[in-house]
């Protein structure tokens, strides 16, 4: 993704200032003033042991960070207090599709409309390439977390699969007996994830606080 992103800003005309790879980066230690002085925004793409380091090193240099690393969400609050006591900036996503972000309201909606609707049983399938470290998927949880937002009274259990080389497809399923209703977001491309996460990295540096995807595509509309 970190290749994908470098690519993609290239060719937008932005300057890459520094690519940092995990090897030389244990405990953030590659992420120094002298490094990334005339840095105006960082894209972290990592692993979930490298993400907290990372993200507390950037802040501290007082860099915004857009990131899509996964697997963190548990320590939220605690880098959400070290924006906030910096005066920082951090936009966190599990997905940087804008189709994503449309599927997740829409799974509220659509969830709402089956939540007095008995007989349908539900499922929501995350598939992603064999490489894909986490399982479930952070778009896997935003996803069950949207649904249960619409629809209190089920579960949305989550079947992972792991792979392949798909970059990722979330659908969620409604059946019952006669019928069958599906909601599926698939990436054909990384790029895709890329393009989003470009698009979070150049409209967040001259913000304070902490932000999602969503956020940045909506505002705080509901």
């Amino acid at each position: 993704m970190g290749q994908t992103v470098a690519e993609l800003a290239a060719a937008g005309g932005h300057e890459i200032a520094t690519v940092i790879r995990g090897h030389e980066n244990a405990a953030g230690a590659a992420l120094t003033a002298n490094r990334l002085g005339d840095v105006d925004v960082a894209v972290e793409f990592s692993r979930p042991d490298a993400v907290l380091d990372n993200l507390e090193r950037l802040i501290e240099l007082g860099i915004p960070v857009v990131t899509g690393t996964t697997g963190w969400a548990q320590h939220l609050p605690r880098i959400t207090a070290l924006v906030h006591a910096s005066d920082g900036a951090l936009l966190h996503a599990p997905n940087f599709s804008t189709g994503v972000a449309l599927l997740l309201r829409a799974a509220t909606e659509v969830a709402r409309r089956f939540a007095a609707r008995p007989g349908f049983a539900e499922l929501v399938v995350d598939e992603h390439h064999g490489g894909k470290r986490d399982a479930p998927s952070g778009t896997a949880l935003a996803l069950q977390a949207a649904l249960r937002a619409g629809d209190a009274g089920r579960d949305f259990p989550i079947a992972s699969i792991r792979g392949g080389h798909h970059p990722g497809r979330h659908r969620v399923t409604w059946d019952r007996p006669f019928e069958t209703i599906h909601l599926e977001h698939a990436a054909r491309d990384r790029r895709v994830f890329a393009e989003g996460a470009l698009l979070a990295a150049e409209w967040l540096p001259g913000q304070t606080g902490v932000f999602t995807f969503d956020q940045m595509l909506f505002g705080r509309e509901p």
